[in-house]
């Protein structure tokens, strides 16, 4: 095998779009039953299309493909395998357009945002590959050791709606550089853009069964590969409790996992920050995709003096926002995944005004003009405490909490008193401070003086925000066990 091998002929024929069938083995096969699931166009809150609700038995075959299709390719040689990454980067690199207008459709994101996140993400995540693995210790001598670095075999990859392809390629692309098959559930909500992915795979000749997808439910597909004796290791994004479920099967065959969970990330801007780049910079970056971003910055906290500046900032910054059809290069945010997920954001926006947070800007109600489609009011509260509901829980929506505080010792004690560490971020005027700040919040990263995310940087997070991380060497070291040989 080698990156130039021509795409094998497949049966799909015309008869069917892909969308009615699983990929597995390289193939688009038909489910092993006709149960199916909608897919619901966010803005329309129409029907856009329906795929296969997959089963135990699907999972079957397609950990039987994995398998077979294991030997061959962890004997190449990994530039070989990075090299078939780099392919399909390109391809999706061809697709943008594509990618930013279906994922507009099926999660709502604005396509000008996602023709940054949803189409340049991913393809980013495949060619970076290639570069990576420079960086990876294959081989070590220890003593008298030999240290060397294997794949694990076959992976379970369990991905979430909100970077529908971003999440897929952060897994897939590590774990087949390092020499695994992959067995493939994507988000029931958005798999839509998930059999583009598989498309790009097939076009650029990966040997059939080292990407398998089925697509289904949680509760049915995705237990079925925690659980499977013939998957090696699982790595799971999504909700805490799922993640906790994932886990707990998991443990019965004693595989490693891997779980990228939720968080409530602190944006400290401190006592000589620069309040109005601080404060337009944090809306932006709590309501990111619509602030269904288990990243985003929802709790802002700044010096208790400066409440009534940062709200007028705030409230400056949110009017500027317009939300509205994804498909308008001017909109920012666009509706929610779901009605459930509509329903959920403008409950806890209920809750906070019960709670007796002050109402900056937004509210519960349906945004003017937009009754159609599963839109919320982007909404700033000021006033928060540190035991209100909308500070504690994740809220996947664009809300953002502002919370006061008297100290600097005060303003990290707030930022860790979550259950979550994933994210966060630190103003100052002195970057010698924000960087000592930064050190001492309990989280996975952090952003200073709102500094760009990096793809190649370690991703991932700590407490219930989970454990392992993605992105850049440390992403494909997650799918490597060691094994030591001595001499």
């Amino acid at each position: 095998m080698n990156p130039s091998t021509a795409p094998a002929e497949t049966e799909t024929g015309t008869e069917a779009p892909h969308t009615s069938r699983l990929f597995i083995g390289g193939e688009w096969r038909e489910p092993s039953s006709t149960d199916t699931i909608e897919v619901i166009n966010s803005v329309t809150e129409e029907v856009m299309a329906t795929v296969p609700a997959g089963s135990p038995v699907d999972v079957d075959f397609a950990v039987e493909a994995a398998r077979a299709a294991l030997p061959e390719w962890k004997a190449l040689s990994v530039q070989e395998r990075a090299g078939f990454c780099t392919l399909v980067g390109h391809g999706l690199q061809d697709r943008a357009e594509e990618i930013a207008g279906l994922v507009s459709q099926e999660l709502g994101t604005p396509v000008t945002e996602g023709m940054l996140i949803q189409a340049a993400l991913p393809a980013i995540d495949f060619t970076s590959m290639e570069f990576l693995i420079e960086e990876m210790p294959w081989e070590q001598t220890i003593g008298n050791s030999k240290v060397l670095r294997e794949p694990l075999g076959v992976v379970g990859a369990i991905t979430p709606w909100n970077y529908p392809i971003h999440q897929i390629a952060a897994k897939v692309a590590p774990a087949i550089t390092a020499g695994n098959t992959v067995v493939l559930k994507p988000s029931e909500t958005t798999p839509l853009a998930a059999y583009l992915l598989m498309e790009v795979i097939e076009s650029v000749g990966l040997p059939g069964g080292v990407v398998n997808m089925v697509p289904g439910t949680g509760p049915v597909v995705g237990e079925a590969i925690a659980s499977h004796p013939g998957i090696e290791m699982v790595s799971f994004t999504g909700s805490t409790r799922a993640g906790i479920r994932v886990s707990e099967l998991a443990a019965a065959s004693v595989k490693p996992v891997t779980v990228e969970l939720g968080g409530k990330s602190a944006n400290v801007i401190l006592d000589d920050a620069d309040y109005e780049a601080a404060v337009v910079n944090g809306v932006r970056k709590c309501f990111i995709n619509g602030g269904q971003t288990c990243s985003a910055l929802t709790r802002m906290l700044v010096p208790r003096e400066a409440l009534p500046v940062v709200e007028a900032v705030a409230a400056a910054a949110l009017a500027e926002i317009k939300t509205g059809d994804p498909a308008d290069p001017e909109t920012q945010i666009g509706p929610m995944s779901s009605a459930v997920q509509r329903d959920r954001v403008r409950g806890y926006i209920e809750k906070g005004i019960e709670e007796g947070a002050k109402l900056v800007a937004g509210g519960p109600e349906t945004p003017e003009g937009l009754e159609t489609g599963f839109f919320v009011q982007p909404t700033v509260f000021s006033e928060v405490t540190p035991e209100m509901t909308i500070a504690r829980e994740e809220i996947f929506g664009p809300v953002l909490s502002i919370l006061p505080y008297d100290s600097e010792e005060e303003a990290i004690a707030l930022a860790n008193d979550s259950d979550y560490g994933l994210a966060g971020g630190v103003w100052s005027s002195d970057q010698e401070r924000a960087v000592a700040v930064a050190g001492r919040i309990e989280t996975g990263q952090v952003e200073v003086n709102g500094a760009a995310f990096n793809p190649l940087a370690p991703f991932g997070g700590r407490k219930l925000s989970g454990h392992g991380r993605e992105l850049g060497p440390y992403g494909i070291d997650d799918f490597l066990t060691l094994k030591s040989i001595q001499l």
